[in-house]
Formats: C-alpha cells, sequence, structure tokens
C-alpha cells in the first residue's frame, strides 16, 4: 500500500502562517479539532513545518506561559519530517517508529500533498485483523 491511499489530502488540512500567532494556532487546533497545524512554505523555495501539542506545551514552559510573545514560527519543527506519496507505508511506518514521530508530511516537488499519521496506519492494521 502507497502513503497516497492512507494519506489525508491538502484539502482537508489546517495550514497556518509562520507569522501566526501561537495562539492563533491553538484556536484553530481546537476549532478544527485536529492535534496538528501545518506551517505554510513562506517563498517557493523554503520548508512546510509542523506545529503539534508538543511544539506548544514546550513553548508554554520555556515561556513559563506566556505564548503571546511567540510566532508560529518560533516553535514550529522546520523542515517537517516528510515522504512522497508514492512511498510504500512500511517505509513511512519505519521512519516513524526509528525517528518518535507521529505524522509526516506528504511533499512531492517540494509540495505539499497531505499527512500521513500513526493513526492512519495503525487503522489499517485493526482493520486486517478483524
Amino acid at each position: 500500500m502507497l502513503v497516497e491511499e492512507l494519506m489525508t489530502p491538502k484539502e482537508k488540512l489546517v495550514i497556518i502562517s509562520d507569522m501566526s500567532t501561537v495562539r492563533d494556532s491553538i484556536k484553530l487546533m481546537r476549532e478544527h479539532k485536529v492535534r496538528s497545524v501545518i506551517v505554510d512554505k513562506r517563498i517557493e523555495s523554503s520548508a512546510y513545518g509542523l506545529v503539534t501539542f508538543k511544539n506548544i506545551l514546550q513553548s508554554i514552559v520555556a515561556e513559563d506561559g506566556d505564548i503571546d510573545l511567540l510566532n508560529v514560527y518560533d516553535i514550529a519543527s522546520t523542515p517537517a519530517f516528510s515522504v512522497s506519496a508514492k512511498l510504500d507505508v512500511k517505509y513511512a511506518a519505519r521512519m516513524m517508529v526509528n525517528n518518535s514521530i507521529k505524522r509526516l508530511l506528504v511533499i512531492d516537488n517540494n509540495e505539499l500533498r497531505g499527512i500521513l499519521t500513526m493513526t492512519d496506519i495503525i487503522g489499517i492494521l485493526m482493520d486486517s485483523v478483524e
């Protein structure tokens, strides 16, 4: 099975500007009921990033709770770990396990195509057990 068969497509993702505030990212996560937001590229040749609950929690601890001092750019994982849509899912899963990450951006030709999460992969495994 290929990554593109399991990924959530770009059209369903929550994307935020790198200059937005951390508070804005929290609002988007709450509004869309997601655990991460994708940080858009500033220019064509730059990289996509990712902001997760973990990034936000780390920033709150580092700033003693004052998240209004930070922009998304300050806390995002940029560049985010990514894979091609045409990669076999088993290699994506191995990458997640080896790097202790739960999400991979799906990027081809430096353009965002979607996201693959550990939940996506586990869901397929659970379906195959039933």
